[in-house]
């Protein structure tokens, strides 16, 4: 059996200007390929991005804590495939 290697980007947000994070964070979701993902390291529960990018990506948004503070928290964003059409 092949083994396929994956690299998940990691990006500390914490280095980026806070009016800048979400539309960074947005374009690199948008261009993730399916079913790989991206781990983000922040300061604080960055809750609010779930809910914005649930709101556009809707269920191909896989959100799972890697750690939960209380000074870093880190999030691994999964873009998931498309859930199957019901008949």
């Amino acid at each position: 059996m092949q083994e396929i290697e994956t690299t998940e980007r990691v990006i500390d947000v914490r280095d980026i200007p806070p009016r800048h994070r979400h539309a960074i964070i947005f374009q690199l979701f948008d261009h993730l390929a399916p079913e790989n993902s991206l781990q983000l390291i922040a300061d604080h529960d960055p809750r609010p991005l779930r809910f914005q990018l649930e709101a556009k990506h809707g269920a191909r948004c896989g959100w799972s804590y890697i750690e939960r503070g209380p000074d870093v928290w880190r999030v691994r964003l999964t873009n998931l495939p498309e859930p199957p059409e019901s008949a």
